[in-house]
């Protein structure tokens, strides 16, 4: 089975807390009419803090869309490379031994894609596959482990290099005042991070099944307005409902896996918001304090849009991981409304000083390709169901 790697994760240096994103929205916009509701949300979401790549003053002023997206390029361009061979250095592989590379952004445009100046520039090989994801927002890092999972399991023995990077300060719009631009600007933070899938050996989370789901007639619920200042961020107040939907789909995957959602070994989940994570732990009927990774991350860096995923699965690396064979879920939730899950057991990591159980190599043995299922809510990809954990 594709194995998911340690990812590594890195945020900017300024820091904006939640006192001072409080205080500016006070000093903004005294006069806005629902001013006390959206600090109320804001206070609300448990965000200490948010790094962001330009220091606070610079942040709220607004250059240009020409201007914010060239800032955008020599940001990415300045600090992907280094989290991407973190990420390679955590599986054990150089970067000639990479087959395809997925990048996932939502907050800045290029063409050619970051994938290319990377190859260039970092030494993987000019046949790499490139695999550019803009528009699935923060369901982009489940979607990524999910086409990394579909590679490998098309072309066994291939590794897939996952990277996220996210600036969605370079977002903000002085000019939205509506009580859902307002929650967003004391939300959503910087980050980078990068994962390997490897086709055979490595640590990590063994990927065995994978899925889609879109909830019809949502898709204005989480959009973009572009406009010639930019990205224009529209969230919808239902939002927050839509875990009541989405729980039966995850309980289904599980199910088709032959395991049980509630009674699952570790869960990483997107932390859109506090009620995201708290409505989808009673739905699934599990403890709160299964998701305290996916908590960690809002509460530390806020919402960092498709890196979430790959943030919390850090923290539950940097716990010790889960108990050799433990089932778990990986589930990334975004515009459409879409989500991208993915189950899988956790296939240890060595004691520190140990060497890694596989060494690095190309083009091991063929393993069999996946198999499909249907279900009435969705479709998955994976093999067929095993027993119960």
């Amino acid at each position: 089975m594709p194995i998911l790697c340690r990812p590594a994760v890195d945020v900017p240096e300024h820091v904006i807390t939640a006192q001072e994103t409080l205080a500016l929205a006070e000093r903004q916009h005294p006069d806005h009419p629902q001013l006390a509701l959206a600090l109320r949300l804001i206070r609300n979401t448990g965000v200490n803090k948010r790094h962001i790549v330009q220091p606070i003053d610079q942040t709220l002023r607004h250059p240009g869309f020409e201007e914010r997206n060239r800032t955008y390029e020599v940001q990415a361009k300045e600090r992907v490379p280094a989290v991407a061979q973190r990420a390679l250095d955590n599986a054990r592989l150089a970067a000639d031994e990479i087959d395809a590379i997925i990048y996932v952004s939502c907050t800045g445009f290029m063409m050619p894609s970051l994938t290319a100046w990377l190859i260039n520039h970092m030494g993987f090989r000019p046949d790499t596959r490139q695999l550019p994801i803009a528009q699935l927002g923060c369901a982009a890092g489940g979607a990524a482990i999910n086409r990394a999972h579909d590679f490998c399991t098309a072309h066994p023995g291939s590794n897939v290099l996952v990277v996220s990077c996210e600036f969605c300060s370079l977002c903000y719009q002085p000019t939205d005042l509506d009580v859902g631009s307002l929650l967003s600007d004391g939300l959503f933070g910087d980050a980078v991070a990068a994962a390997v899938v490897r086709g055979q050996g490595g640590q990590g989370l063994s990927l065995e099944r994978n899925a889609s789901y879109l909830i019809p007639h949502t898709e204005e619920w989480i959009s973009y307005a572009v406009k010639a200042t930019g990205f224009h961020f529209r969230l919808d107040r239902r939002v927050p409902t839509t875990m009541e939907p989405l729980a039966p789909v995850l309980h289904e995957l599980a199910a088709a896996h032959g395991w049980d959602a509630s009674r699952l070994g570790f869960y990483i989940i997107h932390a859109g918001g506090p009620r995201i994570l708290d409505d989808l732990c009673r739905f699934l009927h599990v403890d709160p304090h299964a998701f305290r990774h996916s908590r960690a991350t809002l509460t530390e860096h806020g919402n960092i849009a498709s890196a979430v995923v790959l943030d919390a699965l850090r923290r539950l690396f940097e716990e010790g991981g889960a108990p050799a064979g433990a089932p778990g879920i990986i589930a990334g939730f975004g515009p459409g409304i879409t989500a991208e899950m993915a189950v899988g057991r956790w296939a240890g990591t060595p004691a520190p000083g140990m060497p890694a159980h596989c060494t690095t190599g190309r083009r091991p043995a063929a393993m069999p390709a996946a198999g499909r299922v249907r279900s009435r809510a969705l479709r998955s990809t994976g093999p067929w169901p095993v027993p119960q954990a």
